[in-house]
């Protein structure tokens, strides 16, 4: 496994090894002793997964203290451009982004410590997997508008994303209360 990390701490790309030959693939998404020693010590408590079409846009979401989650996010089909945006006050990259695209063909992977908004663009129809280190609470989720310009988050100028109407009313990251 080869891990990559950022100029924004905590946040990690991952590139597990993968064995193909003609039968397929293999490759282990997960191991704790292996992550524990990339760094990520965190024990993952829920699993979900989402399918999306391409130009699908979903985020910019987090969950609040004492429910923040770190994510372990990958595609299992499909690519999407992944973004991560550091919203911990005290942070010296607060309100900095690190965006990768996670593509199934590399399996690749993307690690946000709690105290991100996290979100994603699909590039294809994909079908999205997150791991979470947290399990999800209603009253805890909040977030940033994804088009937010002091972000100048690039997602792309081909299309207009499919944005749900929760994710077109969210505040800007100016007018967030942080809750790290």
């Amino acid at each position: 496994m080869k891990v990559e990390e950022f100029h924004i701490e905590g946040l990690k790309a991952i590139q597990p090894r993968v064995f193909g030959d003609m039968r397929g693939y293999f490759f282990e998404s997960y191991n704790q002793e292996t992550f524990q020693k990339a760094g990520i010590s965190e024990i993952f408590v829920q699993d979900n997964q989402s399918f999306s079409i391409a130009g699908t846009l979903r985020g910019l979401h987090f969950q609040k203290n004492p429910h923040a989650q770190g994510k372990l996010v990958r595609v299992i089909t499909g690519r999407a451009l992944d973004v991560a945006v550091d919203i911990r006050t005290n942070s010296p990259t607060y309100g900095q982004h690190i965006s990768i695209v996670l593509d199934s063909e590399i399996q690749n992977m993307f690690y946000t410590p709690p105290g991100f908004a996290h979100g994603f663009l699909a590039l294809t129809d994909c079908i999205f997997s997150y791991k979470c280190t947290k399990t999800y609470n209603q009253s805890s989720e909040g977030g940033i508008l994804w088009n937010d310009p002091a972000l100048n988050i690039n997602w792309g100028n081909s299309i207009i994303p499919l944005v749900s109407d929760k994710d077109r009313i969210l505040p800007l990251l100016s007018d967030l209360i942080s809750p790290f």
